[in-house]
């Protein structure tokens, strides 16, 4: 009998002790759990508490007093579900893993007067190549070569007469994956044509870029960058918005390759349109000249990219 007892009282000590032992790794485990959730609160805290240095408002489209048109460019709100959700994994807030919404601005290119546009906007860390093409035959391979190694793509703005007598130059361009504007049928000085003429050297364009590259164009390019009110709303009514630029190489006067680049890079800048044509000065100047805009945190896209709204970062 007194074996039994002391059986039983054993059996209810180690009974005792385990159920000691799991209710403190219960707590222990409780414990961690409330630290690692106090932990992911406060990363959820400091993320909503910095976002307003992160936040940046939306830039509507407007038409600047010099720079005529600008397109709209969107903004940023950090997602601090989505940011909170990342950051926990790593247990800390770091900067790099800001997870962003864009916002749309309220008034688009869309929305404005018919206007010529010299620039992308001046937030968007984003620059275009503008290749006017009415010569220069024996250039431009050399030229598609260089953007294709530098991964770049560019609008080439074509004369319609040219492209009707080089369709195989054309297609090239086109085939290349580079955006095609209108150049005009036979560069002639857009201001002093009549409304009639104006629209024929549009449109006849348009059918013949369309007929050899199976492309409609949007972008139109005044020869000399000559026109006039009536111009821009002939382009307008056709569904094209007239390019200027803001940086000229001024490549037709052939100065040296590191002439041409010096000159773009004094005055490049984010949102920056350049021009150029197929001459020697390009061709010879383009590799360097893409690696140097690469290098001031500049892409380089079409105009219609650089039209977009859509936000290219740069790193925070």
């Amino acid at each position: 009998m007194k074996f039994a007892v002391t059986i039983l009282l054993m059996l209810i000590t180690a009974g005792v002790m385990q159920n000691s032992y799991i209710s403190s790794y219960v707590l222990e485990l409780k414990s961690s759990d409330m630290q690692a959730s106090k932990a992911v609160s406060g990363i959820c805290e400091e993320i909503e508490k910095r976002a307003i240095e992160f936040n940046v408002p939306a830039k509507d489209a407007e038409v600047h007093t010099i720079w005529k048109a600008t397109p709209g460019y969107n903004g940023r709100k950090v997602d601090i579900a989505a940011s909170c959700t990342k950051m926990k994994e790593i247990g800390m807030f770091k900067k790099e893993l800001l997870v962003f919404e864009e916002l749309a601005p309220k008034v688009h290119l869309s929305d404005l007067p018919p206007s010529p546009i010299y620039r992308g906007n001046p937030a968007k860390p984003m620059t275009s190549l503008l290749i006017n093409v009415a010569w220069g035959n024996e250039y431009l391979p050399e030229m598609l070569d260089t953007l294709d190694k530098h991964h770049v793509k560019a609008t080439f703005f074509l004369e319609g007469r040219w492209a009707k007598e080089n369709p195989k130059l054309a297609k090239m361009i086109a085939e290349a994956g580079h955006e095609i504007g209108n150049h005009s049928y036979t560069h002639p000085d857009m201001k002093r044509l009549s409304a009639e003429s104006a629209k024929v050297q549009l449109q006849q364009t348009n059918e013949v870029i369309e007929a050899v590259t199976d492309r409609k164009t949007k972008w139109f390019a005044p020869p000399s960058g000559s026109f006039s009110e009536q111009t821009v709303q002939i382009a307008e009514a056709m569904g094209m918005r007239t390019i200027l630029w803001s940086v000229d190489t001024i490549d037709w006067q052939n100065p040296a390759p590191e002439q041409l680049i010096q000159r773009v890079m004094k005055k490049v800048h984010p949102g920056a349109m350049i021009l150029m044509h197929p001459t020697k000065s390009s061709a010879d100047a383009l590799d360097q000249l893409i690696v140097e805009i690469k290098e001031k945190n500049l892409s380089l896209g079409t105009v219609t990219s650089l039209m977009d709204e859509s936000r290219s970062e740069q790193p925070l």
